[in-house]
């Protein structure tokens, strides 16, 4: 009989959070205001000119304050490892001062503290769609070159104040959306439909340097950090097997691939070369930029997944929902209720395909289902989901990790997106829930606040301690 499959022994399980979602207190102890602050609805309404009181995210779930709290209830869960942001603006509350704000520094001291004291390893993104506004509005966010510097300062910043205690570091969340959320991702101030390719994909590259420097910085601080870039995850399947179809599904990946091939590889791909010259761009690369972007490659590459898409060159096209970006409707997968294509064995396709091309170790730093739960009063009289739609997605994924495991992949760990409710960054709706703790607030902003332990949390904590062995194949 073959040998059962496992994880590995060390394998990080655990859950993510952003500070723009969870966090609130936006105004307190120094913090300067981001590009969120001013994005009352998510990307699906316009933006404002100052934080106004229907933006949920400027409260988020109130983890500022309730911190110990929150990070008890992930080490009742298990969790080896907690992904979290560090929110710029509270660190350089403009972006572009030279010294850091010593009160937000000590916050993420505090925060750090509490891991340590249940053993729980951090895993921190340095940039989670949270552009101080100040460098939004003042110079164009990544469209300028002088971001670089800026980004540089506040990585050091980090790298030197909690080296010795944060091991893995993630430059940008999700990079290459980018190319479809400027102004979230990216900080670009010009409006989406005035934004020139030329000016997009300078600022694309400006980013690119900006991590790779930032990887520079981190492993002169110590040479046992690692760093990893982190990509949005969605495979493209042809929609019939014509080969225009197959085409169009390969163009489709290669705008995500570039981001990663840049990252391990140190260089442009000749397929971006080639479309950078057919639309007729030319792109500002100093010697010092290729230079660094050659020697400064990452330790491992992490991604967010949670759908996958199709692509058509022949046929009418369906758009369908999805993470940021879309693509055409798979007949042949059911959706959630937010209309994103539900595919566990597209995470083992991603993962075999990433492991193939790049050669580098793989984390999964995002995955789960958003569903509307509802609370109900459970078996001991205290308050819960009956969440099992939830654990039935998540088991599923895992199960095919373990085949991708089985497969080679080398998988550092899975942090589950959102392990406690919090604001949804592209609808800034509460109610599209990911947690396996419900959080009492609704989309009014009404609410207590208060946390309970959804089925999943019990059904979690169990796949955590007997490591995977708890799933169902």
């Amino acid at each position: 009989m073959p040998a059962p499959m496992t994880f590995p022994n060390d394998f990080l399980w655990g859950g993510a959070l952003a500070a723009n979602q969870y966090e609130g207190a936006y105004d307190a102890d120094g913090k300067g205001l981001s590009v969120q602050d001013v994005m009352p609805q998510g990307i699906v309404g316009p933006r404002a000119e100052a934080p106004t009181p229907d933006n949920l995210k400027l409260e988020g779930i109130d983890f500022y304050h309730r911190y110990k709290e929150d990070i008890a209830l992930l080490a009742e869960m298990g969790f080896k490892v907690f992904r979290f942001s560090i929110a710029w603006s509270r660190i350089f509350p403009k972006g572009d001062e030279t010294e850091p704000n010593e009160a937000g520094l000590a916050f993420y001291d505090r925060v750090l503290d509490e891991l340590e004291k249940y053993g729980i390893e951090p895993l921190v993104t340095i940039s989670h769609y949270e552009t101080p506004l100040h460098l939004s509005r003042e110079y164009n966010g990544w469209a300028d070159r002088r971001m670089i510097g800026f980004f540089e300062r506040y990585a050091r910043t980090l790298f030197e104040r909690y080296g010795r205690r944060v091991k893995y570091w993630l430059t940008f969340n999700e990079i290459n959306s980018v190319l479809h959320e400027p102004f979230m991702s990216g900080g670009i101030n010009t409006p989406k439909e005035e934004l020139s390719e030329q000016d997009l994909y300078q600022a694309i590259h400006h980013e690119l340097v900006a991590s790779a420097s930032a990887t520079r910085i981190a492993h002169e601080v110590s040479p046992d950090l690692k760093v990893g870039c982190m990509i949005l995850a969605i495979p493209f399947y042809p929609l019939t097997p014509d080969p225009r179809d197959v085409w169009a599904a390969k163009q489709a990946e290669r705008d995500n691939y570039t981001f990663g091939d840049v990252h391990v590889r140190g260089a442009y791909p000749g397929y971006f070369l080639r479309k950078l010259r057919d639309k007729g761009i030319e792109l500002d690369i100093t010697e010092d930029d290729r230079r660094t972007l050659a020697e400064h490659t990452v330790d491992f590459v992490s991604f967010s997944y949670y759908m996958s898409s199709c692509e058509t060159a022949t046929q009418e096209r369906e758009a369908s929902g999805g993470n940021l970006m879309g693509g055409v409707v798979n007949p042949t997968l059911e959706v959630s209720q937010w209309g994103w294509a539900i595919d566990p064995r597209g995470l083992r396709t991603i993962l075999n395909d990433y492991w193939d091309r790049w050669g580098k170790p793989l984390f999964i730093v995002e995955n789960g289902l958003g569903a509307r739960d509802e609370l109900i009063t459970g078996p001991d009289g205290t308050p819960t989901v009956a969440d099992d739609y939830r654990i039935d997605y998540m088991n599923d994924h895992l199960v095919q990790v373990r085949e991708a495991i089985a497969d080679g992949v080398q998988v550092i760990g899975y942090t589950s997106w959102g392990c406690i409710d919090c604001v949804s960054a592209s609808t800034a709706q509460m109610s599209k829930r990911y947690g396996f703790i419900y959080v009492d607030r609704n989309d009014d902003g009404t609410g207590t606040l208060e946390r309970y332990r959804k089925q999943s949390f019990g059904w979690y904590r169990d796949v955590i301690a007997s490591n995977g062995a708890s799933l169902k194949a």
